[in-house]
Formats: structure tokens, sequence, C-alpha cells
């Protein structure tokens, strides 16, 4: 079976951690969306139609995989798959075909000839996606369309208990080591290359606990489930509480609950993070807090794309984009939402809910960060600390990022200053 993971218009409502990565690589669980869908069909050969900005480095990142290769495409029947669908968990995929797979009033995937295909590219998608609902026969998918950052963390727990049932389905061995067991002991299951020093404590009452390879757990820290440890990760004497996902190499220390951190990156101190998603190369400097939770129980809206949206939930905390920084004591409301590359520093109150990529916040104001070039320099010196190297393609995607957003950080600005003339005056 071919299969080509595709992305639609939905990616904006994702932003900003869809700003640097396809959607489909976003993390719901242990896994990415991108590697369930694949799991869900079982493909033998995957392709991949991603926005054209994204290309380059999605082909440096995945050299193996076809990229925007519309030859590939069109060489034979393909499932194309929505990267923002979250696949049920017990369900056999449909693949008599042509037909289109509904979630709700949404395309999860398509069954095509390549005779369909013919004019299909990343540019004529949501259009060719709109033309096949109208002409061709549907059945529902199952499973559900991601459309918020707060969806992923939302099901993040769900999703964990699913991944470690399919883990021991396949045969791998629970593994416990030195660790303190309060809960059911087979649902811990600890890689063979973890180091873990004595006096921690996985508590797997309310779900599994899984901790990956050459990850590195040190004294005092409880780890509830259902909770994933990532390969190369270092939680150090942290309260990882239930739902949350720490990705490869980061460094995890203080309260986290209900959280996804996306890899590479820097809790290392004491402060709480809750209900929130964080991408790649983030740094929160010590005590930074956020909350995830408002004081009259309400329910949490956040900015998105330039709109308002209600989230419909009680407990919603902070998106962080990639290579953003907190200096030490930041305070992060309900429903923050921080594009990639700002900087934001304490001044003694919330940080603003809203900060548009490559902006920062000083001393209580909004403002643009100067000298690109520098924060790129930055950029490779945090990455190559973890042995990855800042080259021509990631530096080319920054800089078109930096364009691209760069209206909406104006607008954000000039918000910014029009409510602190309002409050002068």
């Amino acid at each position: 079976m071919r299969v080509c993971l595709f992305e639609d218009r939905g990616h904006a409502t994702l932003e900003p951690l869809s700003l640097t990565r396809p959607v489909f690589e976003l993390l719901c669980g242990q896994s990415s969306l991108g590697a369930k869908q694949c799991t869900f069909f079982a493909p033998c050969e995957v392709g991949v139609l991603v926005r054209p900005h994204l290309a380059d480095l999605y082909r440096l990142e995945h050299p193996n995989l076809r990229v925007n290769d519309l030859d590939w495409l069109r060489a034979g029947p393909t499932v194309l798959i929505n990267g923002r669908w979250l696949p049920p968990a017990y369900a056999t995929p449909e693949l008599s075909g042509p037909c289109v797979a509904l979630a709700g009033d949404e395309v999860a995937y398509t069954v095509l000839g390549p005779d369909r295909l013919t004019y299909c590219s990343p540019h004529t998608l949501d259009d060719c996606l709109a033309v096949w609902k109208n002409t061709l026969a549907s059945r529902p998918a199952g499973g559900q369309m991601i459309d918020y950052l707060w969806d992923l963390v939302h099901n993040n727990a769900e999703q964990l208990c699913r991944d470690f049932e399919r883990i021991v389905r396949q045969g791998r061995k629970t593994h416990v080591g030195p660790i303190s067991v309060v809960g059911p002991a087979d649902r811990l299951l600890v890689d063979p290359t973890a180091q873990i020093d004595p006096l921690v404590v996985a508590d797997t009452t309310r779900g599994p606990v899984l901790i990956d390879r050459e990850s590195v757990i040190t004294a005092f820290t409880r780890l509830e489930g259902p909770c994933y440890v990532g390969p190369h990760t270092h939680v150090m004497g942290a309260k990882v509480r239930g739902g949350t996902t720490l990705g490869p190499n980061c460094r995890v220390g203080g309260e986290v609950e209900a959280s996804i951190i996306h890899g590479f990156s820097n809790k290392y101190h004491d402060g709480f993070l809750g209900h929130s998603y964080v991408g790649e190369w983030v740094n929160l400097g010590a005590g930074t807090q956020n909350s995830d939770l408002r004081n009259d129980y309400g329910e949490v809206n956040v900015v998105v794309d330039g709109t308002l949206v209600a989230t419909g939930q009680s407990k919603v905390g902070c998106f962080l984009g990639d290579h953003t920084k907190m200096g030490l004591g930041t305070l992060l409301n309900t429903g923050t939402n921080v594009g990639v590359f700002c900087n934001l520093l304490p001044a003694g109150n919330f940080a603003p809910k809203y900060v548009p990529s490559f902006a920062s916040w000083w001393n209580g104001k909004l403002a643009d960060r100067a000298e690109l070039s520098r924060q790129m320099e930055t950029a490779n010196v945090v990455m190559q600390r973890r042995g990855r190297a800042f080259t021509d393609v990631h530096a080319a995607l920054v800089r078109r990022l930096h364009d691209e957003t760069a209206g909406e950080r104006r607008r954000a600005l000039r918000d910014a200053e029009t409510r602190r003339l309002r409050r002068s005056a």
C-alpha cells in the first residue's frame, strides 16, 4: 500500500508549532500523528505533501521519504491521509475505492487511483479535497481531526495508554529496575539503557509509565502515569503528573502536568508547566510559571491565527513556538500563545497572552526583536550543545518565517501600543 501524508489549510490553527514542522509531526501520546497514521495503515511506501517552504528542511531530516514528489504520487493507487487526523484505536481501514473517509465533516483520508491525482500538488490540494469530497463515495473514518493545539494536549493521556498497550502487544517486556512502584508493576516499562537513580517513584495507578532509551531519571523524581520520557531526556528530581509527554533530549525539573514538550527543550529548574505544548529548542528560565486554570474556573480563550478562539475547556496552559526563551521568573497566563524565536523577560506581572513570532517582551513592553542574524547565531549555539547543526536550510526557513510573520508582528505591536496609551490616558 502506498500512503501519502498531506497538510491542508488547517495548519494555520495549529500555530506556532506548525510554523516550523508539518502538522503530522506534532506529538500526541508517545509518537507523532504521522507515526500513528502509518501504524494504522501499515504502508509499504510513504510519501508526504508539505507546504513548499518546509520541503527542503523535511528532506534534510527525512532523506528516505518522498517529499513533494509528484511523479511518485501519480505512479499508482495511493491513500492520501490528512496530517491532522488522529486515527481510532481499534478499527481496520476500508480501502476499497475510490472513496473519501470523513471524520466529522472533514476528509481524514481518501483512496485514489493515479487518474485522480493528475492535478494534485501542495498548491492545489485544498481544491482537490473539495472536489473529491463532493464526487466520491464517502464513509466514516473514525478517530478525530486535530483543529487546535489544545486538542493534542486534551487527548494526550488516552493516547499514552493506547501507545503502551500497542508496545506490550508487540512483545516488549516490562523492566522495573531500581524504581519504587505505586500501582500495577506491569504498567511500568523501562528501557534497559536508561539510567535510574535510587529514590525514584513511578505511580501507575492511573496509567502506564514508559521510560525510553538512554534517558536519565535522578533521585527524588516522581513519575505519575500515564506519562512518557523520551530518548536521552533527563528528568531532574521533577514531579511529572499524568498526561505528560517529554520528547527526546529534554532537560526537565520542577512540576509538569498534562503537557507535551516536543523535544530538545529545557525546563531544568523549579516552576510549574501545565496543560501546555512546548516546541523544540525552548528554554524556560528558573521559576518560570504558567497558569492553566482561571480563578473563576471559566472557559479559557486563546488567540489563534489572529482570532480569539473559545477552547471549550477550563484547563488550558501555554503554547510556545520553537527557539523561544523565557527569562528567570517569567509568568504566563492561562491560554498564552507565543510564537517562534521570541524572548520574554519578567516584569513583575503576567506576560502578554499573545506574542507574535520574532518579538520580545522587555520591561513590560512588546517590541520587535532586532538583528535576525544574532538570533540565528544563538540558535546555532543552542543546537550544537545537543549535537545538532543549524544549517543553511534552517537559516533559509527562519528568514522566510521572519518575512511572512512581519505583518502580524506589526499589527500586534500596534495593538499593544494602543492599549498602553489608553491605560496611560
